[in-house]
């Protein structure tokens, strides 16, 4: 028995029934058309969807091929929206939220997200940091094999970290200042991992990606092959579709 609804995302254009895609549980995708709104969807199968890696890639799977077809501009949902019905769309989200959907329809027209990763190697960049402060590296190999007191290892310890966070900055600096000016707007977060120093999400018009990403090559160039990027060019603008 069907669960209800499964939802993907809203457009702004209406999409034939005639797009062959395939959602969640093997389930084939369709566009329902409510309050102007286009929506795609499928049946869901069940009440509560896992996120598991399978689940979310086909989730993004739906959006990125409507992307593919033509239909730029969509608000993606977030994973495992089921409603029971169009009755609950349109009490608890289109009602309530009419304006500020149109408000990100507007915005997000003739745009795209791409988002940037940068990674480097923290102990490669520890040590290249000491061979270029000589004074730093006198400081600290003085105090190799001697009995430390804490003040004296807060103090080397601080004085390392402020110096590997300048290096840090001047990197995120980098590429802020070149690529800022190329997009509408930039929503910086919380890198992932330990290794990553920066991560940011850019809002850049449609046709100018090829240029994006030409400014993203060079600036890596001018850092000698220090870091490792992650681009991701072509996804849902999950980023700068929030409704506050």
């Amino acid at each position: 028995m069907d669960a209800g609804l499964y939802l993907y995302g809203i457009f702004s254009d209406s999409i034939p029934s005639t797009i062959n895609l395939k959602g969640l549980d093997s389930q084939p995708v369709y566009s329902e058309v409510i309050e102007g709104f286009t929506f795609l969807y499928s049946d869901a199968k069940q009440e509560k969807y896992l996120a598991s890696r399978r689940n979310l890639i086909s989730h993004e799977k739906v959006l990125e091929q409507a992307m593919q077809e033509g239909f730029r501009t969509l608000l993606p949902l977030r994973f495992g929206l089921v409603v029971k019905n169009w009755e609950t769309v349109i009490t608890q989200l289109i009602k309530p939220c009419e304006r500020q959907l149109r408000e990100l329809f507007q915005k997000l027209a003739g745009k795209r997200e791409v988002s940037i990763k940068i990674l480097w190697d923290t102990k490669a960049e520890l040590q290249a940091m000491m061979e270029s402060n000589s004074d730093l590296k006198q400081k600290r190999d003085r105090m190799e094999g001697k009995n430390l007191s804490m003040e004296e290892v807060i103090e080397i310890g601080q004085l390392i970290e402020a110096n590997l966070k300048l290096r840090k900055e001047s990197v995120i600096q980098a590429f802020f200042n070149e690529l800022k000016p190329l997009a509408d707007e930039v929503v910086e977060s919380d890198p992932m991992t330990e290794e990553m120093i920066y991560n940011a999400a850019f809002l850049i018009p449609w046709d100018n990606e090829s240029q994006f990403s030409e400014r993203v090559e060079a600036i890596d160039k001018q850092f000698s092959n220090r870091l490792r990027i992650r681009y991701n060019n072509f996804t849902a603008p999950y980023t700068f579709a929030q409704i506050s």
